[in-house]
């Protein structure tokens, strides 16, 4: 199996060779750290490592051009609407019809950003910004509410520009929306704005057939799952947590099948004893795996904290897991 049939038949519950081992992303410092530590000079972790490629579409969803200042009432809604026109194609990757060819003969894993969530939608890029959407939460909901429809209008339009012209595997809404303690609006404030905005989207891609619909999310966002089930989106990938929080076999345990979960593996144990590396993947990573609908992730990008040793250990386990004969042994049993 390539890359792409392996994903797409864990996320389907199918049997696949193996399950899917991702690369977390690494930051250029983490491999001069390693340098030191063992790690040769310009080699190539995916010659190290089993890595199984996969690639993100992003597409420029901000205004264009950008805004002096975002609208802080109704009268200021045309501007903001003139700065999402779909059909931009500063708005596309570089080298668009370059990559399409590639893409149409791809044996790897493709997926779509489509949504940048609640905050980044309303233009929030720091707390000046942050003080005044929690005031116009408030004050005037339903102003909040037509702006995150504009752009969720926008994203639909944008998003059918790409699938018109490109097969993907999985779609992503990102949503960067709290900390650990929980998310920074309340779940039935998250509903009322966010469903309606992202409803043009998930039917442009119920209409485009992509089965995948998946929620990153940030820290601990564990009360919006029911929500962003109702929404129509079935996977999880859970990114920076508390593994407490967000625990991955307590939500499966709760949300079954309808829900898959990419990642779940958490850093801090990276940075521990290859014991408790071991712990984490025998209590914790291959009882989901034997599920099913379950890619193994690091929870975020790997930092320089973690020693080249037991980042080795890590990705030779996680090997190790994906091909044992424990998950396969649900198809001779009528799984």
């Amino acid at each position: 199996m390539n890359s792409r049939e392996r994903f797409l038949q864990t996320m389907n519950y199918g049997f696949p060779d193996r399950i899917p081992c991702f690369d977390e992303g690494m930051r250029e410092e983490t491999l001069e750290a390693w340098q030191t530590q063992g790690l040769p000079l310009g080699a190539d972790l995916s010659q190290l490592f089993t890595i199984d490629r996969r690639e993100e579409i992003e597409l420029e969803m901000r205004p264009l051009p950008a805004l002096s200042r975002w609208p802080a009432s109704r009268a200021e809604l045309d501007e903001l609407r003139h700065g999402f026109y779909p059909d931009d194609l500063s708005r596309l990757p570089d080298d668009w019809s370059d990559r399409l060819h590639t893409w149409k003969s791809r044996n790897h894993v493709l997926m779509l950003r489509v949504h940048r969530g609640f905050f980044l939608s309303l233009g929030v890029d720091g707390w000046e910004r942050f003080y005044q959407v929690m005031a116009l939460v408030m004050d005037d909901p339903g102003f909040v509410e037509e702006m995150l429809v504009i752009q969720g209008e926008f994203a639909a339009r944008l998003a059918e520009r790409v699938l018109r012209e490109v097969e993907i595997d999985a779609a992503i809404f990102s949503e960067p929306i709290g900390g650990n303690h929980g998310p920074l609006i309340s779940p039935r404030m998250y509903e009322r704005f966010m469903l309606p905005s992202i409803a043009p989207v998930l039917e442009l891609l119920r209409r485009f057939g992509v089965e995948n619909i998946i929620a990153r999310t940030y820290a601990n966002t564990r009360v919006l799952i029911p929500i962003l089930l109702k929404a129509g989106i079935n996977c999880l990938w859970a990114c920076e947590t508390d593994p407490q929080a967000m625990d991955f076999p307590a939500i499966h345990k709760e949300y079954g099948r309808q829900l898959r979960l990419i990642g779940g593996i958490d850093l801090d144990v990276l940075r521990q004893s290859k014991e408790s590396i071991r712990r984490e993947f025998d209590e914790k990573i291959a009882p989901l795996i034997a599920e099913g609908g379950y890619v193994p992730l690091a929870d975020g990008r790997v930092r320089e904290d973690i020693p080249f040793e037991n980042y080795c250990y890590y990705r030779q386990l996680l090997e190790e897991v994906t091909l044992s004969t424990s998950w396969r042994a649900r198809a001779f049993m009528g799984a």
